[in-house]
C-alpha cells in the first residue's frame, strides 16, 4: 500500500536522516561524539543543503543545545538540593529522565520518521520556526 504523500526521492532526505540519527545517537548511545558529528554536518551542509535537510539540521542542532541546557539545569538542581550524596538527587534524576530526556528522545524518533518520509519537522516548544 503506497502512500502518495511520501516522497523518498526528496532532495536532502539523506542529510535529514543523518541529522536526526546523530541527534538520537547523541541522546542515547555516544553523547558528545554524536553532537560533534552533528556540528560538523551542520557546518558542512547548512549553506548548500536543500530545504528539507536544512530544516532537520536546524531542528536537531537546536534540540541538542536545549538537551544540553536541560542537563546543566538538572545538575545545578542536584547541587543546590544538597549535592550528589543527598537523597534528593534521585528525585531530580528520575524527574529529569522521565520528563525531559524521554520527551527529547520521543520527539527525535518522530523527527527521524519524518526525515525518512522526506517531510519537514519542527520540535514542539523548543524547535526554531522556519
Amino acid at each position: 500500500m503506497d502512500d502518495p504523500s511520501l516522497d523518498f526521492n526528496t532532495p536532502g532526505r539523506e542529510i535529514a536522516v543523518a541529522a536526526e540519527a546523530l541527534y538520537l545517537a547523541n541522546l542515547m548511545i555516544v553523547p558528545g561524539i554524536a553532537f560533534v558529528a552533528l556540528l560538523v554536518l551542520w557546518f558542512r551542509e547548512r549553506e548548500r543543503a536543500p530545504d528539507l535537510a536544512r530544516n532537520h539540521l536546524r531542528q536537531t542542532l537546536a534540540a541538542s543545545l536545549w538537551a544540553g541546557a536541560l542537563l546543566v539545569i538538572a545538575n545545578a538542581a542536584i547541587i543546590l538540593a544538597g549535592g550528589y550524596d543527598s537523597p534528593h538527587t534521585w528525585i531530580i534524576v528520575i524527574l529529569y529522565f522521565t520528563t525531559c530526556h524521554s520527551t527529547l528522545i520521543f520527539c527525535g524518533a518522530i523527527g527521524l520518521a519524518k526525515a525518512l518520509a522526506g517531510k519537514p519537522f519542527r520540535f514542539p516548544l523548543i524547535g526554531p520556526t522556519a
